[in-house]
């Protein structure tokens, strides 16, 4: 067996070999051993297979970090099934065109999301079924079935089918799940208004967790505190590299500062990932009461090198490591904060790291270009968008839109989006401008607008508006943030507006986006 027939579900079968007794998951009220999460996936497993699901189906997933997320995860691995994680954050119509875009046949969820649900699966004709994981302790679970309202237990979810299902035949059969086959498609930020589907294979993920368990010194002994959500190839990747070390994952299902900080006294959780604001709200949370927090050896992720510096002088045996990926490719870079501080590390493992210019060419070190990646955690592709796929992968290396500069030591410094690629980073989410251009430009008082980042102490960037009302309208910033955070995610919401009487223009007529950023981007 090469490695890339090593799959996501192989991985949950050795560790149940190598662990049985040992605790794997908690979260949510439940705690599983590796053995226990190896039979429960074939359950579940022998759930999708008995609704009729079969290499290459899609089925949608609305949940937060809970067990039964992976434990459809490790399902899926088996049977060649993929999985559409959905943001939990975004608008109904966001998640309308998701599950438009790619037609999963059923789509579960959470407890706490049933509504949201309901709403985005009224907005489209591909469901079969809704599986509703209640959420609330007992386990229990709802199967909404077309339009006929008639519900189903998570007990018959997992009787089916007939026991002769064959965990260990399935796996061995052609018709099972395949280190190069597409496994999750996960959206990412908006282009032109909609988000596109960056498609992983099983390979993908588990060349990810090769990297991160490596770059992070993950053994046995480690316990992730899952902070990052799921549905993002961050908390995925810092799951499975876990997973992979054979430590426990300890899944938190809401970012609350003084929640986290008991449970990582009370589990013995070593690290977490990160990303703005939520380092900085758990060094405030830990002032303001007594957490024993001394069994944590690292953070890992991103934020300011102040916010960094401060959580070292709290935990001075503890270590912050800067990661720089992104859902096409995880992890590009990183390294030990202390070894380079500003900088995102060194290439990973497996990745080859070259900075090109325009024509596509490498530079010399400490030239500015873009950053270009060969490596086996590059994604497949984008969800039927073959031209924008080949774009990417141009020139044999996949193009990140970022810029960056590799120094005469092998670090990697970023420098920001190439200007086409524009992209604001707030609080670990990506936003496109012109997604968010989009949704102002639906309210009526709104003539015309640009939208960029800024830096921001609390979420690293923030969204900024620059707008021009139309004649003789009246809108306030607040109600425009209103208005467009009830059609798009929240996290996508103004956060800064300012009004203006006109746009500076290029020859052409277009907004010139350069002398906004100029005039306005650092007005209050």
């Amino acid at each position: 067996m090469n490695t890339a027939e090593f799959t996501i579900y192989d991985l949950i079968a050795r560790n149940a070999a190598l662990h049985v007794g040992r605790e794997a998951v908690m979260g949510g009220g439940d705690s599983l051993t590796f053995g226990e999460f190896h039979r429960r996936c074939d359950a579940f497993a022998a759930g999708l297979r008995g609704e009729g699901l079969a290499a290459g189906d899609r089925i949608a997933l609305l949940a937060g970090n809970e067990p039964d997320f992976l434990l459809l995860c490790g399902a899926a691995a088996l049977l060649g099934v993929i999985v559409v994680p959905v943001n939990w954050r975004l608008g109904s119509e966001e998640m309308v065109y998701i599950l438009a875009d790619t037609a999963p046949r059923f789509l579960f969820c959470s407890g706490e999301f049933r509504d949201q649900a309901r709403r985005a699966a009224a907005g489209t004709t591909c469901l079969e079924k809704r599986f509703v994981f209640a959420g609330d302790g007992e386990g229990a679970a709802a199967a909404v079935t077309g339009t006929s309202g008639v519900e189903a237990g998570r007990d018959d979810f997992l009787a089916w089918p007939p026991e002769e299902f064959n965990a260990a035949h399935v796996s061995s059969s052609p018709a099972a799940g395949r280190g190069a086959d597409p496994f999750l498609i996960i959206h990412t930020a908006a282009v032109g208004g909609k988000p596109r589907g960056c498609v992983l294979s099983q390979d993908n993920l588990m060349a990810t967790a090769v990297q991160l368990a490596h770059l992070l010194r993950l053994d046995d002994r480690d316990a992730y505190v899952g902070l990052l959500p799921l549905f993002h190839i961050g908390g995925m990747a810092m799951t499975l590299a876990t997973m992979l070390a054979g430590g426990r994952n300890i899944l938190v299902p809401r970012f609350d500062p003084p929640a986290v900080l008991r449970i990582i006294a009370a589990s013995g959780g070593t690290f977490f990932g990160t990303f703005p604001p939520m380092l900085g709200a758990l060094l405030d949370a830990a002032e303001k009461g007594e957490y024993d927090t001394a069994g944590l050896r690292l953070a890992c992720g991103v934020d300011a090198p102040a916010t960094i510096e401060r959580f070292l002088r709290v935990h001075p045996r503890a270590e912050f490591f800067s990661l720089y990926g992104q859902t096409e490719v995880m992890p590009v870079s990183g390294g030990n904060y202390r070894d380079c501080p500003g900088g995102i590390g060194r290439p990973s493992l497996m990745a080859r790291v070259a900075i090109c210019d325009d024509m596509d060419e490498e530079v010399p070190p400490g030239t500015t270009g873009e950053i270009c990646v060969r490596s086996p955690a590059v994604f497949r592709g984008y969800w039927r968008l073959p031209g924008e796929t080949a774009a990417a992968a141009r020139s044999g290396r996949h193009h990140t839109g970022d810029l960056g500069r590799l120094d005469e030591e092998g670090f990697l410094w970023y420098a920001g989006r190439k200007p086409e690629k524009e992209l604001i980073k707030t609080g670990g989410e990506n936003v496109y401008p012109a997604e968010v251009e989009k949704a102002i430009l639906a309210h009526q008082a709104i003539a015309e607008t640009c939208v960029f980042g800024v830096p921001d102490p609390e979420w690293g960037e923030a969204v900024r508006a620059v707008c021009v009302l139309a004649e003789g309208a009246r809108v306030s910033a607040g109600e425009l943030g209103d208005f467009v955070a009830a059609r798009i995610a929240r996290y996508k919401r103004p956060k800064y507006v300012i009004f203006v009487t006109a746009l500076p223009k290029t020859p052409a007529g277009t907004v010139d986006r350069e002398a906004v950023k100029r005039n306005w981007g650092t007005k209050a």
